[in-house]
């Protein structure tokens, strides 16, 4: 990021980098990760970049992701500078499995005890950004906003969005917050990348109507795209956090090793040569400049990762390139998304050529700079 730029996160005024440092690896908890030192060299140079999007959650690492986290920002002295987003759902561990049914989920009383814990942790009394982590089936929606939108009103978070939901839940959340006059949504976070493009299907539309950013996690697909995993008669063989889970029974990590996607893998990496470019900074660069996305989660082990990941903004992926990823990592057609595709809309309109307004259509004034800074 030599000349950082910063995008308006959805239909708000916050301003954030269009790289994020992932903190999930914060912290060597799990197996895998950073010690703290190699944790903090991470933060700092990230900063040193022109970074200012940190992202963890209360589960990371056994609640280690935002300890550390609390320890930098503080040691740099840099929280008014970053914008800290954290995450809530998932119980708080076995030990109040079974003993306590109000230690997971969505709703108001774990909501709140969730967010109070994560301020405690990372030593500081307001979240820019505090996002609902996963669905869990149960809580009403009306529930969960209005708990969302008391905790703005609080001063305990800025803003808040959600994370791996189903479409129909974030619309209604937001249809929700603008009909009742609540803080609305200003984000949805999902995974996204060249091997996992299903979110194609309605989330970008969605983000667009109703003003949520997309933030893009695992955007190398736990690694598979940086080039260090190869075929084998297993499935596939590399070192890192993808061939540790790969048989964990995690969705975010399994059946990742498929034909379809070493497909992908070779494509890229043709690409990536032609380009002179890592296979990882061509990953980062189409999902980041794909329609709706305003900032990306990088997560690194290692400094090397990171400013190799920092490097993917610098160039343009030129449109021959780009299309050539995108047909081999096509999804495949389903109902009922194929009768809204070209050839059955060519029927429902008759033959008239009718298609989106461009994007000037809306916006007749242009990008504003601030303080030097690419602000859009």
């Amino acid at each position: 990021m030599s000349t950082p730029t910063y995008y308006t996160l959805g239909k708000s005024g916050l301003r954030v980098s269009r790289l994020a440092l992932g903190t999930m690896t914060f912290g060597n908890d799990w197996g895998w990760g950073s010690e703290e030192g190699a944790a903090r060299a991470i933060f700092d140079r990230y900063l040193a970049a022109g970074g200012n999007f940190l992202d963890t959650a209360d589960l990371y690492t056994g609640g280690n992701s935002e300890r550390l986290l609390g320890r930098f920002v503080k040691d740099s002295g840099s929280r008014d500078r970053v914008v800290i987003a954290s995450k809530y759902s998932f119980g708080e561990g076995p030990d109040a499995w079974g003993a306590n049914p109000n230690a997971g989920g969505n709703g108001r009383k774990h909501l709140l005890r969730a967010l109070e814990g994560s301020l405690q942790r990372l030593g500081t009394d307001y979240l820019d950004l505090y996002l609902m982590h996963v669905w869990d089936r149960v809580t009403p929606v009306e529930e969960v906003v209005r708990t969302l939108d008391d905790a703005v009103r609080a001063g305990k978070i800025r803003h808040y969005g959600f994370s791996d939901v189903p479409a129909w839940y974030a619309a209604r959340a937001a249809t929700l917050a603008e009909l009742r006059g609540y803080e609305r949504p200003v984000t949805l976070q999902m995974q996204y990348s060249l091997v996992e493009r299903q979110i194609e299907r309605e989330y970008v539309a969605l983000g667009a109507e109703t003003g949520q950013g997309l933030m893009v996690w695992s955007p190398l697909a736990s690694g598979l795209l940086s080039g260090k995993y190869r075929p084998s008669e297993s499935g596939g063989q590399g070192e890192g956090r993808l061939a540790m889970l790969a048989g964990s029974g995690n969705p975010a990590f399994a059946d990742k090793f498929s034909a379809r996607n070493w497909a992908i893998v070779a494509e890229l990496e043709k690409v990536a040569k032609a380009l002179g470019r890592s296979m990882a900074q061509v990953a980062l660069n189409w999902v980041a400049t794909q329609p709706g996305v305003g900032s990306v989660v990088l997560g690194a082990t290692k400094l090397s990762q990171l400013d190799d990941n920092l490097g993917a903004l610098d160039f343009e992926l030129p449109a021959e390139l780009r299309a050539r990823l995108e047909a081999v990592s096509a999804p495949e057609p389903q109902f009922p998304y194929y009768f809204f595709e070209p050839a059955m809309q060519g029927m429902v309109h008759s033959g008239a050529a009718v298609g989106d307004k461009p994007a000037s259509y809306a916006r007749p004034v242009a990008p504003v700079a601030n303080a030097g800074a690419g602000v859009q």
